[in-house]
């Protein structure tokens, strides 16, 4: 069919507040088109593109040509040509959202001196800007530190900050979360994104599509865990985005993972991801869309799959999206959406023919990938790369492997902290971290680190002074919820103190070492670890002066802290003593599914609806700034 006419392919569906919803319908396009195309059979990343362009048509920018050509989409032999994507919004961090907004105030100002009103220039979608990078850990193991390194971030930043402030007032499509409130992707996963829009239009009817984005940061993808299309781009793309350009890109191969069973015991979902990201990289999947299905989904909780979709930039895909079911219906009640958004996601993705997690056979891809959760061991990645997975028992001899002159013999160095003597040697942790976005939108991980750190503590263990460590969630609800399981007072003990809400570690922002140390490694060539739950390890990007970056569990951060070095076999030999002088081993402390489980029951939707109900105007230092 060579024209197509839209008004034919809006479809509706009643909602029980008695709204009519509208929609621009997949199934009514596939009976228009040619019976060889299958629209029901195209990858769920193809179909919520092909509505965009369908909703989008403008016969300009995007013609009947773009719809057909899309449709026809060829798992084996995509085409070469490129799809115009509108998306619904854009995400930025404050690192890359600046210039965006620069760019603006600059065309403001452009439009001023030809004595027009500035108003006219106006994002045409929404933006969310979170300002999370710019958090540095100065002050940790301190019950200060969170304010400290607060108003270090305010002082370092003030110019720039009030140029943000500015901009808050200025654009009327402009939301701004403050500093110290989380990480733009935690809180995308629990806050801003929708599943489903509803936009209201005239008439008491209202329109539903696809919540799609493009953000300024490379683990955009992380919302693919909620069903929610999204990647990282480029600020010039961005801006595009932002002024209702379509962000242009050749049609995708589409890869599918296939993933059967359920995790063992002592299995975390940051173990599945460094496996994913090991067997994905190894494959090439670079500027691929991957797609999740299969029973091992419905055995995963959005937090999990979150982590997963988070690692995207690291296996190299562009996208790596999971289905819209119910446990994607269950984290949006648990996260404080209201009952009419889940009742209009539902029905939305339901009479799109997109509801529930594909089976094998329903789906063409370009690729199959097959992946048994059940198989999956615990493990650890680096020292300097996310995809070099190592199992835990081999980290001591994958750092030989990695930096041999360490075969050569045992370097040691006397370290003197707070007039105590401490010896450093290679191998010895000196930046323990439980950062990032990867793993602290995730409550079970997060709550095991607690449950380990409650046993460790309760032993009479602890962690090495010359041990810096750091809790920096993405979102205030972590504290929350490890505040009433009674979890934070443990992980306090140990080190594990809130030093701040944002990008820590794996930026570079952990923060300087104490001189000593710092010394010591310089002096004595040192190769010291850190320890984080992060996703990016390169060298030089956690600390210029630590060579070995391992990413891992946070329940496994709190662990090595504990042994204070990567040498040491976790399986087999005890991390350190308790109280008694008896030897402590992992599974001593490691809690099982069930216990985390219980814990988990005591998180609440009040929690999330609390914090974000004042998550833009929290941080009192940011409402002082003018």
């Amino acid at each position: 069919m060579s024209t197509l006419q839209l008004v034919e392919l809006v479809d509706e569906f009643p909602v029980s507040s008695g709204k009519t919803i509208q929609f621009y319908s997949l199934p009514a396009l596939q009976k228009t088109l040619d019976s060889r195309v299958n629209i029901s059979r195209l990858p769920l990343s193809i179909r919520i593109l092909l509505e965009s362009l369908l909703r989008n048509k403008d016969g300009k920018a995007i013609t009947d040509e773009d719809i057909l050509a899309l449709a026809s989409w060829n798992a084996g032999n995509p085409a070469d040509r490129e799809i115009p994507f509108k998306v619904a919004r854009v995400l930025m961090q404050d690192l890359t959202g600046v210039p965006a907004l620069v760019d603006l105030a600059a065309m403001r100002e452009a439009v001023t001196r030809m004595r027009l009103d500035a108003r006219i220039i106006e994002p045409e979608v929404p933006i969310d800007l979170i300002i999370d990078h710019s958090i540095q850990v100065d002050a940790y193991r301190n019950n200060m530190a969170f304010q400290i390194n607060a108003e270090k971030e305010i002082e370092r930043n003030r110019e720039r900050y009030e140029f943000l402030k500015w901009a808050q007032q200025a654009f009327k499509k402009l939301k701004l979360v403050p500093p110290d409130t989380g990480i733009c992707h935690q809180v995308n996963l629990e806050f801003l994104a929708t599943v489903a829009t509803v936009k209201d239009l005239e008439g008491g009817k209202a329109l539903a599509y696809p919540d799609t984005l493009v953000g300024t940061d490379s683990h955009t993808p992380m919302i693919n865990g909620l069903g929610v299309l999204g990647w990282g781009v480029g600020g010039i793309e961005a801006e595009a985005a932002l002024l209702g350009q379509p962000v242009t890109f050749v049609t995708p191969r589409v890869v599918g993972v296939h993933l059967s069973g359920e995790l063992r015991e002592g299995v975390t979902a940051t173990d599945v991801v460094l496996t994913i990201t090991q067997i994905l990289r190894n494959l090439g999947v670079v500027d691929a869309f991957v797609e999740f299905f299969g029973e091992g989904v419905k055995a995963l909780t959005v937090a999990g799959r979150a982590t997963i979709s988070n690692m995207t930039p690291e296996f190299g895909a562009t996208a790596s999206l999971f289905p819209v079911d119910e446990e994607t219906l269950h984290y949006l009640r648990l996260t404080g959406r209201s009952d009419t958004q889940v009742e209009a996601v539902k029905k939305y993705y339901e009479a799109q023919e997109m509801f529930g997690v594909p089976a094998v056979g329903e789906i063409d891809y370009s690729q199959v990938v097959e992946i048994i959760l059940s198989e999956i061991e615990p493990c650890i990645a680096g020292p300097s790369l996310p995809q070099d997975r190592v199992v835990l028992g081999r980290s001591g001899k994958h750092l030989v492997e990695a930096f041999p002159d360490l075969a050569k013999g045992r370097k040691k160095s006397k370290v003197i902290l707070d007039g105590e003597d401490y010896s450093l040697e290679d191998g010895d942790v000196v930046i323990a971290a439980i950062t990032s976005c990867t793993n602290t939108s995730n409550p079970d991980v997060m709550i095991a680190a607690g449950l380990l750190a409650k046993r460790a503590v309760e032993l009479g263990m602890n962690v090495r002074d010359v041990v810096k460590t750091s809790l920096a969630p993405g979102s205030m609800v972590v504290t929350e919820y490890l505040r009433a399981t009674g979890l934070l007072p443990y992980l306090e003990k140990l080190g594990f103190g809130i030093v701040g809400y944002g990008c820590t570690t794996c930026i570079g922002n952990s923060g300087p070492l104490p001189d000593p140390i710092v010394r010591a490694i310089r002096e004595n060539n040192l190769t010291t670890a850190a320890v984080l739950s992060g996703n990016r390890n390169f060298e030089a990007r956690i600390h210029q002066d630590v060579r070995a970056n391992f990413l891992m569990s946070p329940p496994l951060v709190v662990a090595f802290a504990l042994a204070g070095t990567v040498k040491k076999d976790l399986t087999t030999e005890p991390l350190g003593l308790d109280s008694d002088g008896a030897r402590v081993y992992l599974k001593d402390l490691w809690p099982s599914h069930r216990q985390v489980a219980e814990y988990e029951t005591q998180i609440s939707t009040q929690m999330f609806r609390s914090k974000y109900s004042q998550v833009y105007d929290q941080n009192s230092e940011w409402n002082r700034l003018k």
